[in-house]
């Protein structure tokens, strides 16, 4: 994708990745970025830095998971900034793939819902695809079915003219998409070894992991097995969304 940066030099735009925890990071979707050769980097709202003057510059942005919630923004002020900053992005055309956390700002956004689930939705497990993934580029090739891990207790409702691509036994909303190139993934497919690893270190990541009945060493244990049976179909998926993107 090429376009002129904020000093109005012709080159590859740089995508925005929003990150909200030490222990969560792009994973595999950081190998795709890699292989791809697509250039990005963090902003750091909550600590300060400013947003782009303009959106048009931006390749592109990617909004992480974490452990606050999308609606919490009075104890977590920089969600605002975040949040508009995803509406700026949307509006100015540009690509947004949100995970977890990321995926539920992106659904406020386009004016759905967030809201505390039934119950918490943690550890590794299926969801289906439904009739609309059969058409998607990211997932036509990988039906009907994916084992993915699942890191949640809020959900969110599907944003209106967007398509319902995956529901778990648990929870409807699993994945959306969006005018073609804005996504929501409620799972996680990005997770490596090294992430489970900090999961299972974190204090609150692993109270969250054992208040859900889960022993945080043994999911770290079991990770290495779990990520190389996922990382193909996972890196697949991120692949196509940024060629869908056009990069």
């Amino acid at each position: 994708m090429r376009s002129r940066g904020e000093d109005g030099a012709e080159g590859s735009a740089s995508w925005i990745v929003l990150r909200h925890s030490a222990a969560e990071g792009l994973g595999l979707l950081g190998n795709v970025l890699r292989e791809l050769g697509i250039h990005h980097r963090k902003l750091d709202l909550a600590g300060g830095q400013p947003p782009p003057k303009d959106m048009r510059s931006v390749g592109g942005l990617i909004v992480l998971g974490g452990s606050m919630a999308a609606y919490e923004t009075d104890g977590h002020p920089f969600l605002k900034d975040e949040l508009a900053l995803i509406e700026q992005a949307i509006t100015a055309g540009r690509p947004a793939l949100g995970i977890c956390l990321g995926a539920q700002l992106i659904a406020q956004v386009l004016g759905s819902r967030v809201y505390p689930g039934t119950e918490r939705e943690v550890g590794w497990g299926t969801v289906t695809l439904t009739e609309d993934a059969r058409d998607d580029p990211l997932l036509l090739d990988h039906g009907p079915t994916l084992d993915v891990f699942h890191l949640h207790g809020d959900t969110y409702d599907l944003p209106a003219d967007a398509h319902h691509l995956a529901r778990s036994d648990r929870y409807e909303q699993q994945a959306f998409e969006w005018g073609g190139i804005v996504y929501g993934l409620q799972f996680h497919l990005e997770f490596t070894e090294s992430i489970f690893e900090r999961l299972a270190a974190d204090p609150d990541s692993a109270r969250y992991m054992r208040d859900a009945g889960l022993d945080p060493a043994a999911v770290a244990a079991e990770s290495p097995a779990r990520v190389q049976a996922i990382a193909d179909l996972a890196q697949d998926v991120f692949r196509a969304y940024f060629q869908h993107c056009g990069v």
